[in-house]
């Protein structure tokens, strides 16, 4: 039986820069020179630079405060792109906050507690955060989102015990107070079930 050759494969090559990109550094084991951070000089730039920032998604007056920050830009001039940019309507941080909210509930429902923190963590300001719940919370109550929670744990195939319950919509951000009538309905509707067989 004749063996069938196989091409023998070159290795590959790969550019000098690729390889110093890579481990930054030189082959000789020194470091590989860095090109120097620039930052903005003209008011124009800085302008420039947060609105590319802000093309790649919404974003806060904080989030966007931070990058300037990093890219070397002066506290002054941050201010003052931040103020061009609010008046232009590049940033809104209510806006930005009401519709990551419906969003988030959207796909995740939890209770307030939960959302403010996460808004805070982006940066958005407490009075903010609490003028946004309170909207929202006032066309949907905590119970409705809660129930849709639960709604969703059970299509996930999770366990339906009140103690299994209890825990995932504390995680959830739900108030004691919604968490303790969620769980009262629940035994309310177990009695049922009960009572009927």
């Amino acid at each position: 039986m004749r063996r069938r050759l196989r091409p023998k494969l070159k290795p590959k090559r790969t550019s000098r820069l690729r390889e110093v990109r890579k481990s930054g550094r030189i082959g000789d084991g020194r470091k590989a020179p860095t090109r120097p951070r620039v930052s903005p000089t003209s008011q124009d730039e800085v302008i420039r630079l947060a609105v590319r920032f802000l093309a790649q998604r919404d974003r806060t007056t904080a989030q966007v405060e931070r990058f300037l920050l990093s890219r070397g830009v002066i506290s002054s001039r941050i201010e003052q792109a931040v103020f061009r940019l609010t008046d232009l309507r590049y940033l809104d941080d209510l806006a930005y906050a009401q519709r990551w909210v419906e969003k988030r509930l959207a796909a995740k429902p939890m209770g307030q507690e939960r959302l403010k923190a996460e808004l805070q963590a982006k940066g958005i300001s407490d009075g903010v955060a609490e003028r946004v719940l309170t909207e929202v919370f006032r066309l949907n109550s905590e119970e409705i989102v809660a129930r849709r929670a639960l709604r969703g744990m059970s299509h996930q195939g999770k366990r339906s015990a009140s103690g299994y319950m209890a825990r995932f919509l504390h995680q959830r951000g739900f108030t004691d107070e919604v968490i303790d009538r969620m769980m009262a309905e629940f035994k309310r509707s177990e009695d049922v079930v009960h009572g009927e067989e």
